[in-house]
């Protein structure tokens, strides 16, 4: 019998925890996990954390609060990324400055009187012996956010490492061969994405018998089945096609991977989610992720009187019809109001182009994850979305203010004839098993 979703099990000794990242939402979510098991470890050696059970915020200990403006502002650029230096230096996507598509806009700093932090913001509780490594993508956008993240994490205390993983045919051996050293000595691994190549040839080097995955999105309900099921680890989007030359060639990996992944004698598995997981392996502890880290240190927000729409990346990843996609986009601005447009950061710029000239929406590019853009604030009273991580996430990070996050099915003839077979029951799973959200009718949106 799997432990009920909350209870990570037995915990072991204090050891160094290695981190992995690929996206700002899966650095958000460690920091999310570095909160919650501090907290747990405090609660263990010393009794109940005070606020550490409901769904409030947890109570940050006696600390100088850190400005919402991201903590490590003031920090050195000595160890920094090398984006971090290049921002100082210029505007960057989801950054105040020009840019090419018609509409757009960033959102401001969530600062208090004189430019000080947000009363009631308080720095979090620090998770000791904490490397988060970034392995950075090569998109603008993505690389945008991670370094806005990374400033918060430092401002946290934890230390950040960042790795140029993709950045030339050499790039992955001088990756792994520098982490390799990290990798053995570690006690722990968080992992922000179990389907990552990168990751799953990185678990081949370690000896850590302590593995955590933290939410990567929706993805996290597909791993969790696929771990369940013994089934090869394989993206929700991707699944019904025949594996290419790239999977065949990495399969003996990702099969090393599904059985590292797999607890057993001295193996422990935890998965940190505020995702509904139904399918619990044997042996993998569930811990739920209630985003008390974001509570805790910014909001709530200050609420504004229209809606707010957030966009998808179905487009791009081939599930959703453009055409079809513009069309409810332009039925849910007329019926509700919306007049922003809080874009995915894999949305192409044509699109968002001309999704800002035929609709009128403001088009947002957020330099941090929407979470925290909505918990900082401003922010619509409702906020609209297709199927998507979002949906789970939203009502937990603004839990107690009185925004209402409302979600559009995805109607079948707006996909694709290249779309997975799995992809319309995969949509209405993540649309049906959210909690504290209003749930629309695709039909209204697109007449």
């Amino acid at each position: 019998m799997s432990p009920r979703a909350g209870s990570a099990g037995p915990r072991p000794a204090s050891t160094h925890t290695l981190a992995f990242v690929e996206s700002p939402v899966q650095l958000l979510n460690v920091l999310e996990w570095a909160h919650a098991d501090a907290l747990r470890a405090a609660g263990e050696s010393a009794g109940p954390a005070p606020g550490a059970g409901g769904g409030g915020p947890a109570p940050a200990p006696a600390a100088e609060p850190a400005s919402a403006a991201g903590p490590g502002a003031g920090e050195s650029t000595a160890g920094a990324a090398p984006d971090a230096v290049e921002a100082a230096s210029g505007p960057t996507p989801g950054t105040a400055g020009p840019s090419h598509v018609a509409g757009l806009a960033t959102m401001p700093e969530a600062t208090g009187p004189a430019g000080g932090p947000v009363p009631g913001t308080a720095r979090a509780v620090t998770h000791a012996g904490l490397t988060l490594v970034v392995l950075s993508p090569n998109d603008p956008m993505t690389r945008g956010q991670l370094r806005r993240m990374a400033e918060l994490a430092r401002g946290e205390g934890h230390e950040v490492r960042w790795e140029e993983a993709r950045g030339g045919a050499t790039a992955p051996f001088h990756t792994v061969g520098g982490l390799a050293p990290l990798l053995r000595r570690a006690k722990r691994i968080v992992m922000g994405d179990p389907f990552s190549r990168y990751v799953q040839l990185l678990l081949t080097i370690t000896r850590a018998r302590d593995l955590v995955v933290v939410d990567d999105g929706t993805a996290t309900m597909e791993f969790v089945s696929q771990l369940a099921r013994g089934e090869r680890l394989v993206r929700w989007h991707r699944r019904g096609g025949r594996p290419g030359p790239r999977d065949l060639v990495f399969a003996p990996v990702s099969a090393s991977a599904r059985r590292r992944l797999t607890p057993g004698s001295g193996r422990r598995v935890e998965v940190f989610s505020s995702m509904p997981i139904t399918e619990t392996p044997d042996g993998v502890h569930v811990t739920a992720n209630d985003f008390s880290w974001t509570r805790a240190r910014f909001g709530p927000p200050r609420l504004t009187k229209g809606a707010d729409l957030v966009g998808t990346s179905l487009v791009e990843t081939g599930v959703v019809d453009p055409d079809r996609y513009l069309e409810a986009v332009r039925g849910l601005t007329k019926t509700y109001g919306a007049t922003r447009y809080f874009a995915h950061r894999r949305e192409a710029p044509d699109k968002l182009h001309r999704l800002a000239v035929e609709t009128g929406l403001e088009i947002v590019r957020p330099d941090l994850p929407l979470e925290l853009i909505a918990r900082r604030g401003p922010i619509g009273r409702t906020i609209l979305s297709f199927p998507s991580t979002v949906v789970h996430t939203l009502p937990l990070a603004l839990a107690g203010t009185e925004v209402r996050v409302a979600v559009c099915d995805i109607d079948p003839a707006w996909l694709t004839a290249t779309a997975s077979p799995r992809a319309q029951g995969f949509l209405s799973g993540v649309t049906g098993t959210a909690r504290d959200v209003h749930r629309l009718s695709a039909v209204t949106t697109a007449t």
